[in-house]
């Protein structure tokens, strides 16, 4: 009933996933969340440890795109200094945005991750079109309240996961 939120992985952040694993993975792509993954919901810019691993994940080749639920204004915000092209608006976990996003990327399914902060957005929508999805904690506990609801259903979805054994998180 709940296979298609499972991820692939687990994380304590974008800073604990080995970047040199998803590149022997054949990933040539990382779609990545903004708000709650990346940085703060109130975080207005990039902290210079998030640039930092944005620099590092592209000098190993890796294409990055933001795919946000969010506005354009502060997502473009966010990402045009950062140089790092996105869509708003997602509507995740509809497929659309991350067949956008893999299109414009010149990206096969195969070649692609998803990093976000969410099983009903994230983890869902990239399941749903086949994804290799990495669930990261939310880097802050302030969220919208469409968020919140979700962290509701989340928790439910968590604890049936305990039960059958299916938590794993990596904790390099």
């Amino acid at each position: 009933m709940f296979r298609s939120l499972i991820p692939d992985l687990y994380a304590n952040s974008i800073y604990h996933i080995d970047l040199d694993e998803l590149k022997a993975r054949g990933i040539k792509a990382v779609i990545v969340d903004l708000d709650n993954t990346l940085v703060e919901s109130n975080r207005p810019d990039a902290t210079p440890k998030l640039v930092t691993w944005l620099n590092e994940v592209r000098k190993l080749g890796f294409k990055v795109m933001i795919v946000s639920n969010n506005n354009k204004t502060r997502v473009s915000r966010f990402a045009i200094p950062l140089k790092v092209p996105y869509i708003h608006a997602a509507r995740k976990p509809l497929s659309l945005s991350f067949l956008k996003a893999m299109r414009m990327l010149g990206v096969s399914k195969e070649e692609t991750v998803v990093i976000g902060d969410q099983l009903l957005t994230d983890v869902l929508g990239g399941n749903r079109v086949g994804l290799y999805t990495i669930l990261v904690v939310p880097v802050s506990e302030v969220e919208g309240f469409f968020t919140r609801l979700n962290r509701r259903v989340e928790r439910f979805v968590f604890r049936w996961m305990e039960r059958k054994g299916l938590l794993n998180w990596d904790q390099t």
